[in-house]
């Protein structure tokens, strides 16, 4: 890893979102202060996406990150399962770019 890219990857596990970032596995988990288990089990339960270039290893784009985070954050404090967790995180998503919207449309919402 270049000097560029560590510096990159340092401020998407800070928690900037960074387009450009893509983060590993191993990555990814420390982010979320996670084992890495923990996130294999969400990408193979389709509740994380990861992209894959065949035949390399998983990468997470910034947005996997929010998303992570915010799985781990509802499991933890609502004591949820992962799948009522995903689907909290789906409705937390929904609102969030419908607000969007509303914004753009010069709604205050």
């Amino acid at each position: 890893m270049n000097t560029t890219t560590a510096i990159t990857v340092n401020q998407a596990l800070a928690g900037d979102l960074l387009e450009e970032v893509a983060l590993s596995l191993e990555e990814l988990a420390r982010a979320c202060r996670v084992p890495p288990d923990w996130v294999i089990e969400r990408v193979e339960s389709g509740f994380l996406d990861a992209s894959t270039a065949p035949p390399g290893p998983w990468r997470f784009a910034s947005a996997s990150l929010v998303r992570a985070r915010r799985l781990c954050d509802l499991e933890t404090t609502f004591d949820a399962g992962p799948e009522i967790a995903a689907l909290a995180a789906d409705l937390i998503e929904e609102v969030v770019r419908l607000r969007q919207r509303l914004r753009a449309a010069g709604i205050d919402a």
